[in-house]
């Protein structure tokens, strides 16, 4: 699979499928998947930022590269205790990927250790790629493996993972993410919704490669799940900026056994609930909370409504503000708990 990373930085388990399909506009897209069909089957088109967004982005990127750097500190650290072996680190594609490369970074500085980097598909109601699963366990002890994701939602991706894994032996469903505010995550940067910058952005962050793909007519039995390579948005690639920035910011100074991790929270689905009734919401998958995906949302699907915790918080939400004003979407004050911002998304 041809992409913007650098081999050293990941081994990506992904079938190219670059000229095998079309995207989707996101109206043709929101009707497959609310008719029933599943979203891995279409790729939606790549939202081409403004300029004036790209301007909030690079803002975003010198206000959180540090606060970022310090998440991906604190998860390495912890990931070293919890992996007295070594970890093998397996991101799930695409939004993963770069937080892996900068937890192999941090290894490689902070230990002198090499951790194994791969990235495989996960796909919500599919589960994992399990020929890229067994790839990896070929080479490797299952205890070994550590899965990343850049921040957690309601934690479905947790919770599909936990059901994907149980058919390997040893394997355990441990995820660590940078942002984890409902706390599903094993192992956590920390549990503050925050901005990290690479949710701003698409494929222009995450190596021009696309969302995972798993359609029949494209995947074989033996092939990995499928992703596109955007090859025409090179010029416009940010990836190792915001790569580099992030490691320029790493600080040392973090013990992993001196990091207490939050008990679990109760009130993340509460939260949930109470958005799903006050707003009449038909299906909890239309409610995406967040701000990493709330500005998924944004980018990709068809929203209805953004939700935020206060107005004049421009620090973390100035972009989806200007993402909401670009995509003609209300922005309502809603008393959130656990979140700073929730995205809704359209019924059709």
């Amino acid at each position: 699979m041809k992409s913007a990373f650098l081999e050293s930085d990941v081994t990506i388990l992904l079938k190219d499928i670059s000229g095998m399909i079309a995207a989707s506009g996101t109206l043709e897209r929101e009707r497959f998947i609310q008719s029933g069909g599943h979203y891995s089957e279409l790729l939606p088109i790549e939202y081409e930022p403004s300029a004036a967004y790209l301007r909030l982005y690079q803002t975003a990127l010198e206000r959180f590269a540090a606060k970022t750097a310090r998440a991906v500190a604190v998860t390495a650290a912890k990931i070293y205790v919890l992996h007295e072996r070594g970890a093998v680190l397996v991101s799930l594609a695409r939004a993963g990927v770069p937080i892996g490369v900068l937890l192999k970074r941090y290894a490689a500085a902070k230990y002198r250790v090499d951790w194994p980097h791969y990235t495989i598909s996960i796909i919500k109601d599919k589960g994992v790629d399990q020929n890229a699963m067994r790839y990896i366990l070929d080479r490797h002890a299952a205890a070994d493996v550590q899965f990343v994701d850049g921040w957690t939602g309601k934690g479905a991706i947790a919770r599909e993972l936990a059901n994907a894994v149980r058919r390997y032996d040893g394997l355990r469903p441990s995820l660590a993410a940078l942002s984890d505010p409902p706390r599903v995550a094993d192992v956590r940067g920390t549990s503050e919704d925050f901005l990290i910058p690479s949710s701003c952005l698409n494929a222009t962050v995450s190596g021009l490669l696309s969302r995972t793909v798993l359609n029949s007519k494209l995947i074989g039995k033996d092939d990995f799940h499928g992703a596109v390579f955007y090859e025409n948005l090179a010029p416009f690639d940010r990836t190792y900026e915001f790569i580099n920035r992030v490691v320029e910011n790493f600080p040392f100074d973090v013990d992993g056994k001196a990091e207490q991790d939050a008990p679990p929270l109760d009130g993340a689905m509460n939260e949930i609930q109470r958005i799903k009734d006050d707003f009449a919401v038909p299906d909890v998958n239309l409610i995406k909370p967040g701000i990493g995906e709330a500005t998924r949302v944004l980018l990709r699907r068809l929203p209805w409504k953004l939700l935020v915790y206060r107005l004049d918080d421009y620090v973390n939400l100035g972009h989806l503000y200007r993402l909401a004003e670009e995509r003609g979407v209300e922005v309502s004050i809603y008393p959130l708990k656990i979140y700073r911002a929730c995205g809704l998304i359209r019924k059709i």
